[in-house]
C-alpha cells in the first residue's frame, strides 16, 4: 500500500463522521489529486463507502 494511502486510509479511521476529500487533503498535508485518486482506489477495493455525495467513510 503506498504512503499516500496508508495516510488516507489513516486520516479515515480517526475520523467519526464522513469526510470530503479536501478535508482529508488539508489533514494530511497531501494533494486534493492525489487524494482524490486514492480514495477511487479505497473504494474499488471496499474500505470506503459513500453514505452522501461528495462523502467518505471506511466501510462498517
Amino acid at each position: 500500500m503506498s504512503d499516500s494511502k496508508q495516510k488516507v486510509l489513516e486520516i479515515f479511521s480517526k475520523s467519526t463522521n464522513p469526510l470530503k476529500a479536501k478535508e482529508i487533503a488539508e489533514q494530511g498535508n497531501l494533494d486534493p489529486k492525489e487524494v482524490a485518486k486514492q480514495i477511487t482506489a479505497l473504494k474499488k477495493e471496499g474500505l470506503l463507502e459513500s453514505p452522501k455525495n461528495c462523502y467518505y467513510q471506511i466501510k462498517k
